[in-house]
């Protein structure tokens, strides 16, 4: 997990998926569960103004992860920043819960 942005607004975080380690010979007949071959990782984006966060995984994780590339390529603005994760935080649905 890695924390990417901290505002008064906003904070977003990098959630990278455990390190899996493939078995090297696995009999066709062993009824051990498969482990999942695909490492999916998300971005998690907290609305402070709204106590509400949404989790970005798949499709949109890639999308985001686009945005982020772009921000380093171009260096925006606080406020060009602000502005697009405030789009995101529109489907924020879930109320920020600390375990």
């Amino acid at each position: 997990m890695h924390m990417l942005y901290d505002s008064e607004s906003f904070v977003v975080v990098h959630m990278l998926p455990d390190a899996v380690e493939k078995k090297s010979t696995q009999a066709l007949n062993d009824t051990a569960p498969a482990v999942p071959q695909l490492a999916r990782h998300g971005f998690e984006i907290v609305d402070k103004r709204s106590g509400k966060e949404v989790y970005l995984d798949g499709s949109w994780a890639e999308m985001f992860q686009e945005q982020i590339l772009a921000w380093q390529r171009e260096t925006p603005t606080q406020e060009e920043v602000e502005d697009a994760l405030d789009r995101y935080a529109g489907l924020a649905q879930h109320p920020v819960v600390v375990h």
